[in-house]
């Protein structure tokens, strides 16, 4: 048998696993108030995909380019923002910050070593300086 079949015949064993059913969080739940902009469940969120609040918060507050707090478990942002905006937010940090580059599974640790974020992922034990 010549390699290409060989590699063929491998290919056709392997079975794709079906990630995106298992890790699902919560969509951010976003109210204006005024000059202020709510996500009500970030605590929430930000438990589901097992991340420090803080640094969260910072990356989000960062990239909206706005300032805020953490109150009572409620993002604060000091501005308006739209739901879109803060939703791709959310969605770039989980991609950066949680889901493995490599097995694209989301068991991953975030660690912070003198002052670069390293990633860990406890599924296929890569082990790689986090994005961003």
């Amino acid at each position: 048998m010549k390699y290409e079949e060989l590699l063929d015949e491998a290919f056709k064993k392997i079975t794709k696993k079906e990630s995106g059913d298992r890790f699902s969080p919560p969509q951010p739940e976003i109210e204006i108030e005024g000059e202020k902009t709510l996500v009500k469940n970030f605590l929430k969120i930000a438990e589901y995909i097992k991340r420090d609040p803080k640094h969260f918060s910072k990356y989000l507050m960062k990239s909206l380019a706005s300032s805020g707090e953490i109150n009572n478990g409620v993002l604060v942002f000091f501005s308006k923002l739209k739901r879109e905006q803060i939703t791709n937010r959310i969605e770039a940090y989980i991609k950066s910050y949680v889901i493995c580059k490599f097995c694209k599974e989301p068991d991953t640790k975030l660690e912070k070593k003198d002052r670069i974020y390293i990633i860990k992922c406890e599924a296929c034990g890569a082990t790689y300086g986090a994005e961003g």
